[in-house]
């Protein structure tokens, strides 16, 4: 039996199902809705499989979200790390290994501009 319950989060930003004002709070500064229609930069959004704090399909859907509202600019990447949580991966060569990818698309990028 799986009991509910509400995100850890919600003593500070107050409860979005039983307060318009908290959902309006939080909407105001929501990645996801708050994409229009103008090119953005380039985006590298990097997810953890197992972070329970921003779970993988919120960037996923923001990524898609960006794609779908500005596709003449980006590129638009997303990278979901299955091996990792809110932190990213654990251990000190694995995330040099993350800094290094970062590093690899900021280079690539900052050669288009």
């Amino acid at each position: 039996m799986t009991i509910w319950r509400p995100p850890s989060e919600w003593p500070e930003w107050g409860n979005p199902i039983e307060s318009i004002e908290a959902y309006q709070w939080i909407a105001a500064y929501s990645p996801y809705d708050n994409v229009a229609s103008k090119p953005y930069p380039p985006i590298l959004a990097i997810s953890g499989l197992t972070d329970p704090r921003v779970t993988y399909w919120e960037p996923t859907k923001w990524v898609a979200r960006l794609r779908e509202l500005s596709p003449q600019a980006g590129p638009y990447l997303l990278k979901t790390n299955m091996a990792a949580g809110h932190g990213g991966k654990s251990g000190r060569f694995q995330r040099l290994e993350e800094i290094a990818f970062e590093y690899a698309f900021a280079i690539k990028v900052a050669g288009k501009m």
